[in-house]
């Protein structure tokens, strides 16, 4: 599948930095939204993951819009996404065995619909991500079981 990098508007907030890196990694906007909803697709079927995120997402179409949102930010620094994502993930039941799965469905997602430069910039980035929430979650748990107290 090509994409034309040239053939939308750059929703940005910094364009010349998103057009280059969209030149480098063949990566766009729709091409991020493919995988996501691909990406998210087997997450929901999945059954390590599907559970977990079941019973935390009832209305799939706002966090798959902000998850669109957020991968443009990580992968094409549109500045498109404000949130917090440790925050929102740092009481998750979940164990680098999560994230491990999690990055198994990406990587092979990414694969799927990618160019593989493109592929190679969002898998670094999902790595990184998973894990940074893992280290989120785990100091999280420490915390709730009397770890070391905040200095």
């Amino acid at each position: 599948m090509h994409h034309d990098a040239h053939a939308q508007p750059i929703r940005s907030a910094r364009p010349a930095m998103t057009a280059a890196l969209m030149a480098e990694t063949g990566l766009d906007e729709a091409m991020l939204a493919t995988l996501v909803h691909r990406f998210y697709d087997k997450v929901r079927l999945d059954p390590v993951l599907g559970p977990i995120f079941a019973a935390r997402i009832t209305d799939w179409e706002p966090h798959l819009v902000r998850m669109v949102e957020f991968w443009g930010s990580v992968a094409l620094m549109t500045g498109c996404y404000h949130g917090s994502p440790v925050v929102k993930h740092a009481d998750l039941p979940v164990t680098w065995a999560h994230f491990e799965r999690w990055l198994v469905l990406f990587r092979e997602t990414a694969g799927q619909v990618c160019p593989p430069t493109g592929a190679v910039h969002v898998i670094a980035r999902a790595e990184r991500i998973a894990r940074s929430l893992n280290f989120a979650i785990e100091d999280a748990a420490r915390d709730r079981v009397g770890g070391i107290p905040d200095l």
